[in-house]
């Protein structure tokens, strides 16, 4: 089971986009969400983890 990025609950299937896992219950809820829906700032916000660097020096 892995975190989901955007939900931020253990799920066991879903995508990973980069270093980061999505479960398929929010990508599904991402790509039916009008980007005049309040909610689709919350899933943007939740998405710039991805561009964060994992890479410890």
């Amino acid at each position: 089971m892995e975190k989901c990025i955007v939900c931020e609950e253990p799920r066991q299937h879903g995508i990973h986009l980069y270093t980061s896992f999505i479960c398929t219950s929010c990508e599904e809820a991402m790509i039916h969400t009008s980007t005049k829906d309040p909610v689709y700032k919350h899933y943007v916000k939740q998405l710039r983890v991805i561009k964060e660097s994992k890479i410890l020096s």
